[in-house]
């Protein structure tokens, strides 16, 4: 029987999820722990995470455990400059599990974990909590108050209580891969190379809702999507891509437009709008969608008249054809 990382993140069920290390099983056996973020589960992470199932492997260990915090410790820390979200938790343990991981513990991020000494996280979480047998971050993983805790830090505690740490070197080349680097690519609209961190195409999910069926009347009907301020998205523009509904796990092939329609006053909130390709006949109001971007078509643009942006809609629809075939 094939394991869950060894058949592909999208055929995964999401792996279990302890929201408090009381959630932890009282009879949990050793462990193998990664510790990060893992917004987006990218290219780097499953670099990390292919080296913690290696290491379990080695040691005869059976679970993988990835910890990760709710909020982004930035949101905390210094909320103004907290980063948008690629994945919720409930994807992101959907990608974990893809990558070789067991069990997700979610850290809730407070001042009082902010301000944990890195002897005080590795006690709770790590030999209290996880019984971990080995830990295994990056090379550049920097944890407990002040980011004072390290490596080598990991490496003392280790060698004094009973587990083994792996340091990996960051993956990805030229650009090493980073969440940074997905939104730095979001943010200017390069969904490509987004993808290429990422290991598949960016997505945003949600549920559709009723618009202002501008587009139906153009000729063109959309799903629309908000999109949370808290969450990335690519830039405002018009892309080539994917619409699955997750009710039924049909994929269709799409026209995407974000942003606030420019073109059509008083229209403040972004939002995502998906016009399947030459159907008029879905009903999607209410049901949960994921919507993969594959390539950008063009930005933005506010247009003098209605016959400027449907002859423009025209062509949008046609390459978004021919690129998805």
């Amino acid at each position: 029987m094939l394991r869950r990382w060894e058949i592909g993140a999208e055929y995964c069920l999401p792996v279990q999820i302890w929201r408090d290390v009381d959630d932890v099983p009282a009879d949990l056996g050793r462990t193998v722990v990664s510790i990060g973020n893992f917004d987006g589960v990218h290219l780097g992470h499953a670099h990390v995470l292919r080296e913690a199932r290696a290491t379990a492997q080695r040691l005869g260990i059976d679970t993988v455990v990835a910890v990760t915090f709710d909020p982004h410790p930035m949101a905390v820390l210094r909320p103004e400059h907290a980063p948008p979200t690629l994945t919720s938790i409930e994807t992101r343990s959907r990608l974990l599990a893809g990558a070789g991981v067991d069990a997700l513990l979610v850290v809730c991020f407070d001042r009082g974990v902010a301000s944990w000494t890195p002897d005080q996280f590795i006690d709770r979480i790590l030999v209290d909590a996880l019984h971990a047998g080995a830990v295994v971050v990056g090379s550049n993983f920097r944890f407990g108050a002040k980011a004072a805790g390290e490596v080598a830090t990991l490496v003392e505690a280790g060698a004094e209580r009973g587990f083994e740490t792996v340091g990996v070197a960051l993956d990805g080349g030229p650009q090493v891969w980073s969440s940074t680097y997905v939104r730095q690519c979001l943010a200017t609209g390069d969904v490509a190379g987004a993808a290429e961190a990422l290991g598949r195409p960016f997505t945003v999910r949600g549920t559709v809702v009723e618009g202002d069926r501008r587009g139906r009347e153009l000729g063109y009907p959309t799903a629309n999507v908000p999109v949370p301020p808290v969450d990335a998205a690519p830039a405002d523009g018009v892309y080539a891509g994917w619409l699955t509904r997750l009710d039924t796990g049909e994929r269709l092939p799409a026209a995407i437009s974000v942003g606030t329609n420019p073109t059509f006053d008083g229209e403040r909130d972004r939002r995502v709008e998906s016009y399947v390709l030459d159907r008029d006949d879905l009903e999607l109001y209410g049901v949960e969608v994921e919507i993969a971007f594959v390539d950008r078509l063009r930005p933005m643009v506010r247009f003098e008249g209605i016959d400027a942006l449907v002859e423009t809609m025209h062509d949008d629809v046609r390459r978004a054809r021919e690129l998805l075939a």
